[in-house]
């Protein structure tokens, strides 16, 4: 290899280094071209009626800042009165089910003791889990501060991507081979299309499941229904692992009034999940680029762990991304035409 290959191979891996040194900053800056991606559209549509770019950005910001702190007012103190609530009664309920394991135990006969796993590991793994998900409960709320600067990074960013798409645009563009440049502009419409329809998609989603989740808790008469409902709906923003997780805490209080409710539960988000998956989903989001459901989990779990839940929650959007350059670039413009040639 000549100089000049060796001072660009260590160009790139020095490159790599950095970027992955500054990964956090890199998924706090992709969540602002997401929200700035969402918010270009709204601002479009104001456009439309003759409105100048300047006065479209802020109706667009204000419509969502006024969206969001009338959500906020409607559920934030009852939430967190029923949060505190919810502290306090998943040890008790972890402590029920023991006693229903003990309970069950009792009654199998002693010969079949054996063969069937004990009862008690698995109270215990639940308790395990259950204090690894408190303490970090209380982990974020004691590291609110840097939540709340990193939103606000995030949100200054997504303004400043807002103001002037295009020439960051442009500047993205250059990147590439000049022959190049006219199809990776095409290519990035149909990676913003996407996002819009992912933002647009997630959001009706997790609404879904949200309200479907409280009124099935209520019908129940679970304890704490909104709480478990929003959690519930902002779970549905991590696809796969948040359902799992976001069943396990009306399960457990559902145990405190009567075992069979805690069935019930698990019917009802089974069956929310199978309706918003099978129904609500596809209809939604019908111009979405289709992912493999073995191939999307196992890629959330690699970002989960390497890029942490900053890594989980940005999967999706970053494996839409991605999908749709590798159709394009490597599918359509090469192999086709390799196949055509």
């Amino acid at each position: 290899m000549t100089l000049g290959k060796w001072l660009g191979l260590f160009a790139i891996v020095a490159s790599v280094y950095i970027v992955w040194q500054m990964r956090a900053i890199a998924l706090l800056f992709l969540a602002a071209v997401v929200i700035a991606t969402a918010l270009n559209r709204l601002t479009r549509r104001f456009q439309r009626s003759n409105v100048k770019r300047g006065y479209a950005i802020s109706l667009s910001v204000a419509l969502v800042l006024l969206l969001l702190g009338i959500l906020g007012t409607l559920i934030f103190i009852p939430l967190v009165n029923q949060f505190r609530q919810l502290l306090d009664l998943i040890p008790i309920a972890i402590s029920q089910l023991q006693w229903l394991a003990y309970e069950l135990q009792s009654r199998i006969p002693v010969g079949m003791m054996d063969y069937i796993p004990t009862l008690d590991n698995l109270t215990q793994q639940l308790q395990t889990v259950a204090s690894w998900i408190i303490s970090n409960i209380y982990l974020l709320f004691s590291n609110s501060l840097s939540i709340l600067l990193n939103l606000l990074l995030v949100f200054v960013l997504a303004l400043m991507l807002l103001a002037n798409p295009q020439q960051y645009r442009r500047l993205l563009v250059k990147v590439v081979p000049a022959f190049y440049r006219e199809r990776a502009d095409e290519i990035l419409s149909r990676c913003e299309v996407r996002l819009v329809h992912y933002v647009a998609g997630i959001a009706l989603s997790m609404a879904f499941i949200g309200v479907t989740c409280t009124i099935g808790l209520l019908a129940l008469q679970v304890p704490l229904p909104l709480v478990n409902g929003l959690l519930a709906g902002l779970s549905a923003f991590v696809p796969y692992l948040g359902a799992i997780a976001s069943v396990i805490p009306p399960m457990l209080l559902a145990l405190l009034d009567d075992p069979w409710k805690a069935g019930a539960v698990l019917l009802l988000y089974f069956v929310i999940q199978q309706i918003e998956g099978n129904f609500v989903t596809p209809i939604i989001m019908k111009h979405q680029v289709n992912l493999l459901p073995a191939t999307t989990l196992a890629l959330l779990t690699a970002f989960g762990v390497f890029f942490g839940f900053l890594g989980l929650l940005l999967g999706l959007p970053i494996l839409i991304v991605a999908q749709t350059w590798l159709e394009e670039v490597v599918v359509h413009d090469i192999l086709d035409s390799w196949k055509n040639g």
